[in-house]
């Protein structure tokens, strides 16, 4: 049984397929089309999905689309009357819906046949429970409590429940305008950072500040009788004008969040050109805080409902990983899991295996610890490109491409690291990943220098050995998908001071020897040279959606100082 699943006319757009509940493959559409969270309708990812496992579309059983237009309609009815929302923002939402509804004449069309040929039958599935699937049906738990908090999702912002076995149960939610994701976006433009999806820029700055200001944000974030939490409209625009979402040639951008009653009660927000103060760094610290403890008291009071010592956290807002480091220590909870792509992509893979699981009964699938799910290109089509590009390659055995490569770390170099499937979800996992010397002190300055050009203010990140994370962090955890920061011990920041952040900690991804075999082999490589288990890794790419084909890489090579590219077994010096 084949079920291609989809998240579809949102940002993020992404495809994956399941064979018999198996994940096969998956990969967001801005890796093909090259602009960052690319939104519409994913007929790229669709197409690769189908064409990597080698069938038509003819051949799929079902479809899911993260979406459900059906879903709380009487309640968004109820809000619009109520609140006179803006007619074009009500229009805007008819026309998304109804681009939804027609998934199947959409698919037809882009991939040139006819619609009563596709035979597979279209199943929308609610947007949190996407999520919700995305985590706890890809976990190791058999029961767990279950968190999804983003932005907005069919007019829910949150959902908790508790799963067992393949089925999920929906306990309660928080409805449209509230909503967690929205606050920090808010955040996110009042501080100056305007661009969709910037909000781990401020995750980063928080660190710079302290929370001096939590008691001036506190009236922003209320709590609920049912444990959960509401807004003051007062301090949006959207309770009553709406969510103003364009997506102008697959881009995404939101409109302003913040009111004039916001400026009035926290002041002037920040333009792009504006230097970032300490005040700037003292309210990131302040909003990253308020929305911590808002994720602590819903957790706190979700562990009361289900009395599960395991969870599952997913949605957009699951993407803090300052926020996910913390959750163990700050409530009952023992054991936490966390999808590759918890964002809006993974809801293509949530939706597929709720469908599977829970609506159909099927039995679940493995636990998923590795986001390996994208492109992966032979090594006699690598070698075709470096010939028609006239590049100088030499081709490496795996103990003398171990041996090369980190000699030239060790050399202060910059190296590109391409190997194996693609990553799905926003972070390089050392299949398409940048590599440096984690000892070195001016790292940050060396990558800014020759390719990321980026804030100063944000980190880069440690790939550790699985087997040495107690060594050298203070927590030991499975962190596969680099989406928790923990406290270093502070006898080893010195070591590694190129992924030790200002307030002493690291958004560590531990590599297992079975889940990435290749990188865990170099990284010991290294360690066998230095001492030290850790790379510093960060995403292969140069303000542009991680490369994903070998000819993105060698143009990012080219155009960057990067000092060497590692294609498979091939190794590209200048």
């Amino acid at each position: 049984m084949y079920i291609l699943g989809i998240n579809a006319f949102h940002a993020d757009s992404a495809a994956c397929l399941l064979r018999d509940g198996q994940v096969v493959n998956a990969i967001e559409e801005e890796r093909i089309k090259r602009v960052k969270h690319w939104a519409g309708f994913p007929i790229e990812a669709i197409k690769f999905c189908l064409e990597d496992e080698g069938i038509s579309i003819h051949e799929v059983d079902h479809i899911t689309i993260s979406r459900d237009p059906s879903a709380n309609m009487a309640k968004k009815v109820a809000h619009s009357l109520k609140k006179m929302v803006r007619v074009a923002s009500i229009y805007d939402r008819l026309v998304n819906s109804r681009k939804v509804a027609s998934i199947k004449s959409i698919l037809a069309n882009e991939l040139g046949v006819k619609e009563d040929s596709i035979r597979a039958e279209v199943h929308n599935i609610e947007h949190h429970r996407s999520h919700m699937g995305s985590a706890f049906f890809a976990s190791p738990f058999e029961e767990s409590a279950i968190l999804s908090v983003d932005g907005f999702g069919d007019f829910t912002s949150t959902m908790i429940g508790v799963g067992r076995g393949n089925k999920i149960q929906v306990l309660d939610s928080v409805l449209y305008p509230h909503s967690l994701g929205v606050f920090y976006t808010a955040f996110t433009q009042f501080l100056g950072f305007n661009h969709y999806g910037d909000e781990y820029k401020v995750m980063g700055l928080a660190a710079y500040g302290k929370p001096n200001y939590l008691g001036d944000l506190e009236d922003i974030i209320h709590e609920t009788s049912n444990g959960l939490f509401k807004l003051n409209e007062r301090y949006f625009r959207h309770p009553k004008e709406g969510v103003t979402m364009i997506w102008e040639k697959g881009i995404p951008e939101i409109g302003q969040l913040f009111s004039d009653y916001w400026v009035e009660r926290l002041g002037a927000p920040r333009t792009e050109e504006d230097e970032v103060t300490q005040w700037h760094m003292d309210m990131a610290s302040s909003m990253q805080k308020l929305c911590e403890n808002t994720i602590f008291r819903m957790l706190n009071n979700l562990h009361k409902k289900t009395g599960c010592d395991n969870l599952c956290i997913t949605g957009g807002v699951a993407q803090n990983s300052v926020a996910n480091g913390k959750i163990l220590a700050n409530t009952p909870f023992s054991r936490l899991y966390v999808p590759s792509a918890g964002h809006d992509a993974g809801t293509s893979i949530g939706s597929a295996l709720y469908f599977y699981n829970n609506e159909l009964g099927m039995p679940r699938i493995e636990p998923m610890y590795s986001g390996s799910l994208g492109s992966k290109f032979s090594a006699e089509q690598i070698e075709r490109i470096l010939i028609d590009k006239q590049l100088n390659y030499k081709l490496c055995s795996e103990s003398e491409l171990y041996d090369q490569v980190t000699d030239r770390i060790i050399d202060a170099g910059v190296i590109g690291w391409f190997q194996g499937r693609a990553e799905f979800g926003p972070r390089a996992l050392g299949n398409r990943s940048i590599l440096v010397d984690p000892r070195r002190s001016d790292a940050k300055e060396l990558l800014n220098r020759k390719i990321k050009k980026r804030e100063s203010f944000r980190p880069f990140a440690p790939s550790i050995l699985k087997e040495h994370v107690r060594e050298f962090f203070e927590q030991e955890d499975e962190v596969p998908f680099m989406e928790k920061v923990f406290v270093i011990r502070e006898e080893k920041r010195k070591d590694i001071p190129a992924v030790t952040h200002v307030d002493g900690t690291g958004r560590l991804q531990s590599v297992h020897p079975v889940v990435n075999e290749r990188y865990h082999k170099l990284i010991s490589a290294f360690k066998d040279k230095t001492g030290v288990p850790i790379l510093l890794n960060t995403s292969f790419n140069e303000n542009e959606p991680i490369v994903n084909r070998p000819e993105e890489a060698i143009d990012c090579f080219l155009r960057t100082e990067m000092d060497m590219l590692v294609l498979e077994n091939f190794i590209v010096t200048r």
